[in-house]
């Protein structure tokens, strides 16, 4: 039988923004911007903290235009689930680092 999998456009637009930043990181680390010729980590995190702002800003803006019915009910949901994907992927990033920070304040001396 024929796959009838519907994927939504919203997930791939994702799929592809994504591939793009992977991308455009590879060729920032290629490159070089950190002392030791590679990007830092706290660059990387304040990268992704302005990203992720950007996304939550980006959806405000879009919920605000379809409650004054300037965008269509897709876009809102769109919008949502970009938004609801970044905040878990905040919250995963915190806890690994939680739980990093953890394991290392168990070490023995």
């Amino acid at each position: 039988m024929a796959d009838t999998t519907l994927i939504s456009s919203a997930a791939v637009r994702g799929a592809y923004q994504n591939s793009l930043q992977i991308h455009a990181e590879k060729n920032v680390l290629d490159q070089g911007t950190g002392e030791d010729g590679g990007t830092s980590f706290a660059d990387m995190l304040r990268q992704a903290t302005e990203e992720a702002i950007g996304t939550a800003r980006e959806a405000d803006r879009v919920a605000v235009a379809g409650v004054q019915d300037k965008v269509t009910t897709q876009e809102v949901v769109e919008a949502t689930v970009a938004l609801e994907t970044t905040v878990q992927t905040a919250v995963a990033v915190r806890d690994k680092l939680v739980d990093a920070y953890r394991d290392i304040m168990n070490m023995p001396l």
